[in-house]
């Protein structure tokens, strides 16, 4: 196996994967045609020196893996938008009833001009939605190109925060505040703190079992399999067609769902063996150590991702075991979009050559 550089992961009906600073989403759309949209993306840190340096640069890599996994995701999503005519007439309108309403009662003030303002901006909308709903029917994105319009880097900010928030007080918090109800029964802080890990552990592998049986989940989990293996084939030397792809390996080292795993882990180490008497400072340590933790968890995936050895292999296994929930086998048709995704930011060609004494022609083939 050598390391590619390239990683992804699953969205709506499509795989996202990035190269370096490039990354690259591909969707079936509905009339079953793949959409593929290509980008720069800008860190959230621009200086090097901090990007190289271990473990903090794990904390800013989370971030943007946070930032362009949620703006990858609402791309996709806004290709399956789409509602009836009937329903959008019908929703429209509503709408357009509840602003004469408002117009009427600020004409009847003599306020002419503003009554206006809101039936011009009412009528303004309507024909966009109208617009942007034919586009989803001819398996366009209505998006496509509004990315930077006022006020989507401040929505897109809050959602990743609310994420976080809502993260912590899952994984970190939650599990703090029940083990405390073991003050009741013994006095030792070893015995709290190993039963905090342990429900911890408990709420996340929880969590992921619940959601793995979700219908709607799964089809992305396909979609996280066809991302694994698109990137299997090619770290292995083989030529990224869709027979290759189907048998490699839907399990990676470098996947989230471990990264996850190795973040509570390395939670629990923690937790363990930094300890103060002050309740709140407890709470306050929690949170504060989380970057700390989510960079050292950084550090052992991209050791894993970057080495195959029988040490690593084997710390690697339980983050491989719980793929098997979070990675499901993709249909051709779902390996087809992870390849589409794969060539837009790679050029596995280029990389085969070089890596694995493999002989293509690249004449005719872009540089990636």
């Amino acid at each position: 196996m050598k390391y590619s550089n390239i990683g992804g992961q699953a969205v709506m009906e499509g795989v996202m994967m990035r190269n370096g600073g490039t990354y690259a989403v591909a969707v079936r759309t509905a009339n079953k045609e793949i959409a593929v949209k290509t980008e720069e993306y800008r860190s959230i840190v621009k200086n090097k020196k901090i990007l190289s340096t271990p473990i903090i640069r794990g904390i800013f890599n989370f971030v943007d893996s946070m930032v362009l996994g949620m703006k990858t995701l609402m791309y996709s999503a806004d290709f399956f938008a789409e509602e009836t005519e009937e329903e959008l007439e019908e929703r429209l309108e509503k709408e357009q009833k509840k602003a004469e309403k408002k117009a009427e009662k600020l004409k009847s003030q003599g306020k002419v001009a503003e009554g206006q303002a809101i039936l011009d901006k009412a009528a303004k909308s309507a024909e966009q939605e109208r617009l942007d709903n034919s586009k989803r029917a001819a398996g366009e994105n209505p998006e496509e190109g509004k990315e930077e319009e006022k006020g989507s880097g401040f929505l897109m900010g809050a959602t990743v925060t609310f994420s976080i928030v809502i993260s912590v007080a899952l994984f970190m918090l939650l599990p703090y505040f029940l083990s405390r109800g073991l003050q009741m029964v013994t006095s030792s802080e070893t015995l709290i703190s190993i039963a905090e890990g342990i429900l911890r552990m408990a709420i996340f592998l929880g969590y992921i079992l619940l959601i793995s049986r979700m219908k709607e989940i799964q089809r992305t989990f396909m979609y996280h399999g066809a991302e694994h293996k698109c990137i299997n084939c090619i770290e292995h030397g083989l030529e990224l067609n869709v027979e290759n792809v189907r048998k490699s390996s839907k399990e990676h080292k470098r996947c989230g769902t471990s990264f996850l795993l190795i973040v509570m882990v390395v939670s629990v180490i923690f937790f363990l063996f930094i300890r103060v008497e002050s309740p709140v400072w407890r709470l306050i340590i929690r949170v504060l150590l989380i970057p700390i933790i989510a960079g050292v968890s950084y550090e052992f995936i991209r050791l894993a991702g970057r080495y195959d050895n029988k040490l690593v292999n084997i710390l690697s296994k339980p983050g491989l075991c719980l793929q098997a929930l979070t990675t499901k086998e993709p249909d051709d048709s779902m390996i087809e979009v992870g390849i589409a995704s794969v060539e837009a930011v790679f050029n596995w060609k280029k990389y085969l050559n070089e890596n694995f004494d493999a002989h293509y022609d690249l004449t005719d083939t872009s540089e990636a």
